[in-house]
């Protein structure tokens, strides 16, 4: 490789060019050093990823992001109470949202923080960020779809 004539370019402009030189000359160097399924140029399979996913999972790590909804029947006057990122949708029914005395639970579809009280919108979904007490409690017989954690009291 010829270095191109310096002498017209000043000082710094000159050490600019160099160092930029170098720069682009160690990334060549790192990048052809790096093999095909090495750790410097890791291959993954999906079948590994969904296998990682799956154990995770069944583990009761990971996420819940593959788990399903579970339909649960509520009677008059019963609270069901999610855990951290339990996802809530009322189907069927009368419900208001149960706080932790400071937040409430997320309604996601509209943008809203429900407190203790508030009346839950059919088909709405809830989030509730923390195991702290939060859910929903219903007036009338009720049928809802839960994913994640969550006790019925």
């Amino acid at each position: 490789m010829k270095l191109p004539n310096l002498k017209g370019l000043r000082k710094p402009a000159a050490v600019t060019l160099i160092l930029l030189l170098l720069i682009i000359g160690t990334a060549a160097v790192y990048a052809a050093s790096s093999a095909p399924g090495s750790e410097g140029d890791p291959v993954v399979t999906k079948s590994y990823v969904d296998s990682a996913i799956a154990n995770a999972i069944a583990s009761g790590g990971g996420t819940s992001a593959g788990a399903s909804y579970k339909v649960v029947e509520l009677s008059e006057g019963q609270a069901l109470i999610g855990g951290e990122g339990t996802e809530i949708i009322l189907r069927s029914g009368i419900a208001t949202a149960i706080d932790n005395g400071a937040n409430g639970v997320s309604d996601m579809t509209a943008g809203t923080d429900l407190k203790t009280g508030q009346k839950v919108t059919e088909n709405h979904l809830l989030l509730v960020p923390r195991n702290d007490g939060r859910g929903i409690r219903v007036s009338t017989g009720a049928f809802v779809m839960v994913r994640g954690a969550y006790t019925l009291q």
